[in-house]
């Protein structure tokens, strides 16, 4: 498959490389000078995307930093394998692969939980934490249940049961784009059409591989003690925005980024907005 980011990042030149990890080749991309003691920014994309939700980052950030992002297994242009994995290890693999020792790791949803994993585990390779709608390890379940989030969920199920592809697609454009309780199609033109096509990817490839997935995150939050910042938008679903509330209370160096009118994909939906976050983030910590 070719780049995947041609096209997209318009003012960079981007790099592919390919990671051997296991029995996966992870595709990576990457952009921006390398320099002695700056960290790179490291981006983690969501189960709903691949590397290309972080398409204008690259553009933003690849004059100052190096920047990079990653396909993960099934995920845009990486193929998945049959066997037992480790997302953490194969972010490490991408960071050894590439030579970088520490980075700033910014990890949407799927992303960021193993963004979060990765810090916890690997604390030495992390030099700050940006979460971003981020789903966390052993997070309690919601205890209330919205209808109308019922409705969509149902309504997946029927259309996974039919194998209508498109439907599902559809339907998780609305949850995760949209906003579960907005109007679908909120979110239309460019950014509608990027998720789906990468989202299609998803949905259309074969479901191998089974990954280890750490539940300890939760109770361990308070261990973080790099630099975090954690963003949302409140038109997500509310378990998201509830666990990422807690996580602003219990992470020692956290700080909160809200969007307001957006929903769980802000550097898709409101990229401006996201990048100017995430440059106050960086300014205030130093990594410039």
């Amino acid at each position: 498959m070719s780049n995947l980011m041609t096209g997209l990042v318009k003012t960079r030149h981007v790099d592919k490389t390919k990671v051997v990890s296991g029995g996966a080749v992870l595709v990576a991309y990457s952009t921006g000078p390398t320099r002695i003691g700056a960290p790179a920014l490291v981006f983690l994309h969501a189960g709903v995307s691949d590397s290309r939700l972080w398409a204008h980052q690259f553009d933003t950030f690849g004059t100052r930093h190096r920047v990079v992002a990653f396909d993960r297994r099934g995920f845009g242009a990486t193929a998945a394998v049959d066997e037992h994995f480790s997302s953490v290890d194969d972010l490490i693999a991408v960071l050894d692969a590439l030579t970088i020792p520490r980075a700033v790791l910014i990890g949407c949803s799927q992303g960021g939980r193993i963004a979060l994993d990765a810090t916890l585990a690997h604390p030495e390779r992390v030099a700050g934490l940006v979460l971003v709608a981020a789903a966390i390890g052993g997070a309690p379940e919601s205890a209330t249940h919205d209808p109308r989030l019922d409705a969509l969920i149902a309504a997946y199920e029927e259309a996974e049961q039919a194998d209508d592809l498109d439907a599902r697609n559809r339907i998780e454009a609305h949850v995760w784009l949209d906003g579960p309780f907005s109007v679908e199609g909120r979110v239309s033109g460019p950014a509608r059409e990027l998720f789906l096509a990468m989202n299609r990817i998803v949905l259309g490839g074969p479901q191998l591989g089974t990954a280890d997935v750490p539940d300890t995150a939760w109770r361990r939050l308070g261990d973080i003690a790099v630099p975090t910042m954690v963003m949302w938008g409140p038109l997500d679903v509310p378990s998201v925005v509830a666990n990422l509330r807690h996580a602003v209370a219990t992470i020692p160096r956290a700080t909160a980024c809200e969007f307001e009118g957006v929903a769980h994909l802000p550097s898709l939906e409101t990229p401006d907005r996201f990048d100017a976050g995430l440059a106050t983030f960086l300014h205030d910590v130093a990594i410039v």
